[in-house]
């Protein structure tokens, strides 16, 4: 039987050579993208990227955690991207959001990640070229969807490139770690309906202060020993804070679902989704003719959203999510005759399904 210091020695010397393959991987990924370069092709390739974590989890002997092994390897294709070219993201901050988070998730802690005021400003910082990409929050499985992200796409031409599907978990904190000592709590008024219960419940009479995010709702009890906020884990520790209590949220298994929006359509990835906007002409029967063509096809529809049209009064935009590319030849042939009852028709992106 081994001793701990042999153990020791044999670990230290795995070590050693998983940091010679990650060098020699990082030399791989600058030889990449100067080819990449030279052919003026994108620098990421998201499909490419989702092809790596389904083989290698795929492939995954344990004992070894398969969710692990995609969050190691997410960082490490974050830092050899840095090493091809600069990544810089836009998204809706501040710092310590959920979309802070899901920013996180998807291109790991090497991506730079630049928070901004407004969803119209992370579409605009990537329509000018200051950003690669853009993430943007569009629905929550409890509160439904975000209109404002909804509104983006009829007036931009960016693409949808991936969805994030993040469990959003809400931890009450303050600066003294003490319900007792609460007597206001802050947050953004999404977090607050998907607490309500827990809040009648724990603190009861106690005020509830609508604010723009739940990172600010961090910084202000940052400053007030008397007041709570519902923010996420990782907000009490940029802004040290502590957890007086853990999930106050209502429902188990909420999730938001984020969009990750660029200037081009991303490749087929062999499990996509499509994501369409379109305005019908108005006549009996027009919903049924609308969903016929794929229908008839077996493309299944996973999602259809009404939206008003704000110049004239009783019109509606659809958005309709699909599964499939939209170079899939039944996906491409359902589109075109679905513009028959249309008076437009608007392909948002065909991007990677989110686990």
């Amino acid at each position: 039987m081994k001793t701990l210091e042999q153990l020791r020695r044999e670990i230290d010397a795995i070590d050693d050579r998983i940091l010679e393959c990650l060098n020699r991987r990082a030399e791989l990924a600058i030889e990449v993208g100067r080819i990449k370069a030279e052919e003026k092709r994108d620098f990421h390739a998201p499909g490419r990227e989702r092809q790596i974590y389904e083989r290698l989890t795929a492939g995954n002997p344990g004992p070894f955690p398969s969710e692990a092994v995609r969050g190691v390897f997410r960082e490490i294709i974050s830092a050899s991207l840095s090493l091809e070219a600069p990544m810089k993201v836009a998204f809706l901050g501040p710092k310590a959001t959920f979309t802070h988070l899901a920013s996180m998730q998807h291109f790991g802690l090497s991506a730079e990640l630049v928070p901004q005021k407004s969803i119209p400003a992370v579409f605009e910082e990537v329509e000018k070229g200051r950003a690669f990409y853009g993430v943007v929050p569009v629905e929550n499985s409890t509160e439904g969807m975000v209109s404002h992200t909804l509104d983006m796409f009829m007036e931009s031409d960016l693409k949808i490139n991936a969805e994030v599907l993040l469990e959003v978990s809400h931890d009450l904190l303050s600066r003294t770690g003490r319900l007792e000592d609460v007597k206001k709590v802050y947050s953004h008024p999404q977090a607050i309906a998907q607490c309500r219960k827990w809040l009648d419940d724990n603190l009861p009479g106690v005020p509830v202060v609508d604010v723009a995010s739940t990172a600010l709702a961090a910084q202000i009890v940052g400053e007030d020993y008397t007041a709570a906020a519902i923010a996420s884990e990782f907000a009490a520790t940029l802004y040290d804070l502590k957890v007086v209590r853990k999930r106050i949220e209502d429902q188990v298994n909420n999730f938001t679902r984020f969009l990750v929006i660029g200037r081009k359509m991303s490749e087929p990835s062999g499990d996509d989704k499509t994501s369409l906007m379109f305005s019908v002409k108005d006549e009996p029967g027009i919903l049924h003719r609308m969903l016929e063509p794929f229908a008839k096809r077996g493309v299944n529809l996973s999602k259809i959203e009404s939206r008003p049209l704000k110049k004239k009064a009783w019109e509606y935009i659809f958005f309709l999510d699909l599964n499939g590319h939209i170079t899939d030849p039944l996906v491409a042939e359902a589109v075109q005759e679905l513009k028959n009852y249309c008076q437009f028709v608007k392909t948002l992106g065909s991007y990677p399904r989110a686990k």
